[in-house]
């Protein structure tokens, strides 16, 4: 850990002063002193030429940046719906007590660190953890107390991974106990594919011609909203702009969606190949691959890719062959914040602020990175971009439905034999799906995350596309001995505490939301409690300012919806009010101090 003044000078200079650059700047300082000082923050507002507050900004948005030491060993334990469902209390309790702190806090002696953090994109092996970066699936309360006891005995992170998954995760780049889970391959994503392959085909064609064969596929986004691909680039090549940029958004931060995070372990030079695609068609020159701080061990193996790319000329000068196309590719560091995977908060974020989403219009096409036009794209969308390069938009087009062509990668979680990736056809039915991953007793799936929809038996006949129920990938089964009601809890308590804070139908309607959910589920309601919490989250989707507050209530509104008999069963009906206070529980701790006892009537 080096001298303070020294650390921030250096990390300053290697990013030669570029404030855009504050996000790797914040991260590189905290990677050498632990955390990022009040006077750190000074001392980078000074170098930098900004004012303190734009620094403390950053630093205090991001749930793995921090003002205060985090310990030697910083663990962080995922509190997902699927981990709790997999047995995440016993092993938070067990990392309690072997460490002697609670969730939080630090340890008295600074070598240890327990905090809770949302869905680390390891949902098919939970309950999981981070350790100074360091991922840890699997884990068991047997497990929680070795690890704990390895880290006292000051054992460094990696020697603390016992074997390792399979796949790319074994190489030496990355050297992860990750397992990829691939359960089911498909024609697009998994097909086999010779690099380089898709940007010659490209390059073959005018920009216009690659847009156009693009629009033929009628390939929609992955992310789960949805825009008709060509369109957006063909908005973004139209637009007026000195520069012209690249984005892919690997920020997967809905709850039990790992999708992503296997493509950029096993095909990342087809995302990269996409990227370059998209490049030639806009008539970009760079491309930045916003990667999610929780994702940070496959880093360096990316940084190799990418480096053999430009070896093969599929990046850099004169990419693909063609002459006076130049086009390479940044990994930008995200540093955990779900509100980044919305593309302009992305944007603003790798700009080096607060990931804040922006007003729109102006949409990112025609004014996105640094002001310039900027299509942002999904890790899956661009992969499904090489493919249909070799194979072409009509022979895509052939698969799915009408609506929603190709196929999907969905990312399988929860109470299921077989949990992993699964690549289908649009069109597939939740059925179908349940009978894949032997989850055929399910109460209910989970569409598209927390944001999603909650569906039920009645309706598992119902196919997964964009023209019935559409999703970026996360199908989480419940089964038929959980408690939906605390799914939902959970879900509600992630939006609550991954809001922006901007706007207020977002920042203190979700508070509502949950303060009443849990009114609900302690049986203190009443019917009218029911219709406020489906009028509020009418009111919380048609004014919050981005897609986070308009599908927040989702969990809430989708489950009075598909399982109303739930709601049902904890009100009181023959009551119109039921207070919350309990004056009896209140006054007992005065009471006994006083060596009196209450004589409260109960009504």
């Amino acid at each position: 850990m080096g001298n303070l003044g020294t650390v921030v000078s250096q990390v300053v200079e290697k990013y030669n002063k570029d404030k855009t650059r504050l996000m790797d700047i914040v991260t590189d300082v905290q990677s050498e002193l632990g955390y990022v000082s009040d006077e750190a923050v000074v001392q980078l507002a000074k170098a930098l030429g900004v004012s303190k507050v734009d620094i403390d900004g950053v630093v205090t948005f991001y749930h793995f940046f921090s003002k205060t030491p985090v310990g030697k060993y910083s663990v962080y334990l995922n509190n997902s719906a699927v981990a709790n469902i997999k047995g995440r209390s016993a092993v938070a309790k067990a990392f309690e007590e072997a460490a002697g702190c609670s969730f939080g806090r630090t340890t008295e002696d600074g070598v240890m660190g327990l905090f809770d953090t949302s869905c680390i994109g390891m949902n098919d092996q939970e309950p999981a953890a981070i350790i100074n970066g360091v991922i840890f699936t699997d884990l068991t309360p047997e497990k929680a107390k070795e690890l704990v006891a390895d880290m006292k005995a000051g054992k460094e992170v990696s020697e603390l991974v016992k074997n390792f998954g399979d796949g790319n995760n074994q190489s030496e780049l990355i050297k992860s106990m990750v397992n990829n889970n691939i359960q089911k391959k498909g024609p697009v994503l998994f097909a086999p594919f010779e690099t380089g392959s898709a940007l010659k085909a490209a390059v073959a064609k005018t920009p216009d011609d690659v847009i156009e064969e693009v629009k033929l596929s009628n390939l929609r986004g992955r992310g789960g909203a949805g825009f008709p691909t060509g369109m957006k680039w063909d908005f973004c090549r139209q637009a007026e702009g000195a520069k012209h940029y690249v984005v892919c958004n690997a920020d997967e931060g809905e709850p039990g969606t790992f999708k992503d995070r296997v493509v950029l372990t096993e095909i990342p030079e087809m995302l990269f190949e996409g990227m370059a695609v998209a490049g030639y068609a806009v008539g970009a020159e760079e491309g930045i691959l916003y990667l999610r701080a929780e994702y940070l061990y496959l880093r360096k193996f990316l940084e190799k890719v990418l480096e053999d790319l430009r070896s093969k000329n599929v990046l850099g000068k004169n990419a693909g062959g063609k002459d006076g196309f130049n086009f390479d590719i940044r990994i930008q560091m995200g540093a955990g914040a779900y509100i980044c995977g919305e593309e302009s908060a992305l944007i603003e974020s790798a700009e080096g602020k607060r990931g804040e989403p922006r007003n729109r219009p102006p949409f990112p096409v025609q004014n996105g990175y640094l002001g310039y036009p900027t299509t942002v794209n999904n890790v899956e969308t661009f992969c499904c971009v090489s493919r249909i390069m070799l194979e072409g938009g009509e022979w895509f087009k052939k698969m799915g439905t009408a609506q929603s062509s190709g196929t999907k990668l969905l990312s399988v979680s929860g109470d299921c034999k077989k949990p992993g990736i699964y690549e289908v056809e649009f069109g597939t039915t939740i059925q179908t799906l349940l009978e894949m991953v032997e989850g055929r007793t399910a109460k209910a799936v989970q569409v598209g995350g927390p944001s999603g929809t909650c569906v039920g038996k009645k309706d598992y006949g119902k196919r997964i596309c964009y023209d019935d129920l559409g999703t970026g990938g996360s199908m989480i089964i419940v089964g038929p001995d959980r408690d939906l009601l605390e799914v939902v809890h959970n879900f509600m308590e992630f939006f609550v505490e991954e809001s922006c804070g901007w706007c207020v139908p977002c920042r203190a309607g979700n508070q509502l939301l949950l303060d009443k959910l849990e009114k609900v589920m302690a049986g203190k309601a009443t019917k009218q409690d029911l219709k406020e919490l489906e009028e509020w989250s009418n009111i919380i989707k048609a004014t919050s300012r981005c897609g986070l507050g308009q599908t927040s209530p989702n969990p809430i509104v989708t489950t009075l919806k598909n399982f109303p008999e739930m709601y049902q069963a904890k009100i009181q009906k023959d009551v119109d009010y039921v207070s919350e206070f309990d004056l009896k529980a209140a006054v007992q701790e005065s009471c006994k101090a006083a060596g009196r006892i209450p004589n409260i009537k109960e009504h």
